[in-house]
């Protein structure tokens, strides 16, 4: 299973004295010494942490793969096409919201998300659609054209009680298997960390994880290296367990 460190939170310090500290590019790198197989950012409409120079930096530095997430957007497209990420996520996004609230609504999205996803395609950047475990968001994101989904895991990690997280770990395990089964790749991501990822990481047809906040947030006590470290470690214990389902 592939581990993809989302270095917004970093650029989100940055930011808070619009200065050039801590800088989530020297982060990104460290993430990747450290293990990580990906790193992620997400390009807000509103440049709210990451800002356009760090994407471009991050596409000379950056070792492994590069995964953008971003709003379906010409603006958003426009970027992706000058910059040619790995992967190009697509996501929903408002700007009241502190982080992102819930999966694309593939199904709802008209034209305007298939159109981003065909011109992507079509400049040969991987396109991923972040999605709700619901089945009929992963039978629209195949026929649209993605090539992979990344489940959104929020409200299982957001869940109040055990019953209610394991209903939820449950729709994410029939999410992915149906992903895999029909030829898309399944991936996971939001609001994981070091006490919920397990489960999360047992369920076999998952490829790739991508965690952020937790790790940034882990980094002030450990360093970000050694955070990375961490977490790959778990990950890769769970997945020798027994798988969910």
């Amino acid at each position: 299973m592939r581990l993809g460190v989302n270095v917004d939170h970093v650029a989100t310090v940055r930011e808070a004295r619009q200065g050039r500290q801590p800088d989530p590019v020297s982060a990104a790198l460290l993430c990747e010494e450290a293990g990580a197989d990906q790193i992620t950012v997400h390009l807000r409409e509103d440049r709210r942490h990451i800002q356009d120079r760090d994407v471009r930096v991050l596409r000379e530095l950056v070792k492994t793969q590069l995964n953008l997430e971003m709003a379906p957007t010409d603006e958003m497209v426009s970027v992706a096409l000058s910059v040619r990420p790995d992967t190009a996520t697509l996501v929903p996004e408002k700007r009241e919201e502190l982080t992102t609230e819930g999966g694309l609504d593939v199904l709802g999205g008209g034209d305007k998300v298939a159109t981003a996803v065909r011109r992507l395609r079509e400049a040969g950047v991987r396109v991923s659609l972040f999605v709700d475990p619901n089945l009929d968001q992963i039978n629209e994101s195949l026929r649209i054209g993605a090539e992979a989904v990344e489940i959104h895991t929020g409200r299982y990690a957001d869940a109040a009680g055990s019953t209610e997280r394991d209903e939820e770990l449950h729709r994410i395990a029939d999410a992915a298997k149906l992903a895999h089964r029909v030829g898309l790749e399944p991936l996971a991501g939001h609001g994981l960390d070091y006490q919920n990822v397990g489960p999360i990481a047992r369920i076999p047809e998952l490829t790739e994880l991508n965690i952020g906040h937790s790790i940034v947030a882990r980094a002030l006590a450990v360093g970000i290296a050694e955070a990375v470290r961490e977490m790959a470690a778990l990950v890769r214990f769970h997945r020798a367990g027994v798988p969910v389902g």
